[in-house]
């Protein structure tokens, strides 16, 4: 990747970053100049590794646990000494039936995957308030725009991050905040490593590019909301789908 210095002094942490999507936009970050920490949950040898590659702090933390994330918050911007872009990456997903969902299947989705981008950006908020600035990105998905057989509660959480975003660049705004999402489509990362070669196809056949995304290319769009480039832009869903959500 080609440094630009684009981020600048600019101090970001990436929520879920020590792989896929998150691990994208650590690098992205800090190869443009900006001083980056990652909360990570599970994966220390990945978050080890990513940390050494890039020069990112590394910081373990459950989203879905409001004490594990609120502390976890703490760390990754005392280390950077504050806070000008939050990224809300983490998540987990589950493929099962509506009436097979169960009450812990539930409260686990949407703990982590709505309630994780609440806790995080509650963290972050009153920092970017102090100082009149700041970027929160949020990561839906196309099911939160469109939902899915057999994802219903993942689709209600993704959907539930779609509002969460327009709530809140209209109640950060006056502050100086921008707040926006993106809605990635299917990208070839570990979510998707499960998928048989059929089911890719299938999906690659629905898609009116082709192909699934890749994580850098969703990094990217993640970095964009984040710049100066998107100075004018908040509340936005940006649908990253390969056209397959049009």
């Amino acid at each position: 990747m080609i440094y630009t210095g684009r981020f600048e002094k600019r101090r970001v942490v990436v929520t879920g970053g020590s792989r896929g999507i998150g691990a994208a936009c650590v690098r992205r970050f800090a190869a443009e100049g900006a001083r980056v920490a990652f909360i990570y949950n599970r994966s220390e040898k990945e978050a080890s590794e990513l940390a050494k590659e890039t020069g990112a702090f590394a910081v373990q933390g459950d989203v879905s646990d409001p004490r594990s994330i609120s502390r976890a918050m703490d760390g990754a911007i005392g280390l950077l000494g504050g806070i000008d872009v939050l990224v809300n990456n983490a998540g987990v997903a589950q493929f099962r039936l509506f009436d097979e969902i169960t009450d812990g299947d539930w409260d686990k989705m949407i703990g982590t995957d709505l309630g994780g981008v609440f806790r995080a950006a509650r963290s972050a908020a009153p920092r970017m308030i102090s100082q009149k600035s700041g970027a929160i990105i949020n990561i839906s998905s196309r099911w939160g725009e469109t939902g899915a057989s057999c994802e219903t509660h993942y689709s209600a959480a993704k959907a539930g991050v779609i509002g969460l975003t327009k709530a809140l660049a209209k109640e950060l705004g006056p502050s100086g905040i921008r707040v926006n999402c993106v809605a990635p489509g299917a990208v070839a990362t570990d979510m998707n490593a499960a998928l048989d070669a059929a089911a890719i196809r299938g999906i690659e056949e629905e898609t009116p590019l082709g192909r699934l995304g890749t994580p850098d290319e969703i990094a990217a769009c993640i970095a964009f909301l984040a710049s100066d480039d998107a100075s004018f832009v908040t509340g936005a869903v940006l649908s990253a789908n390969g056209g397959r959500v049009i």
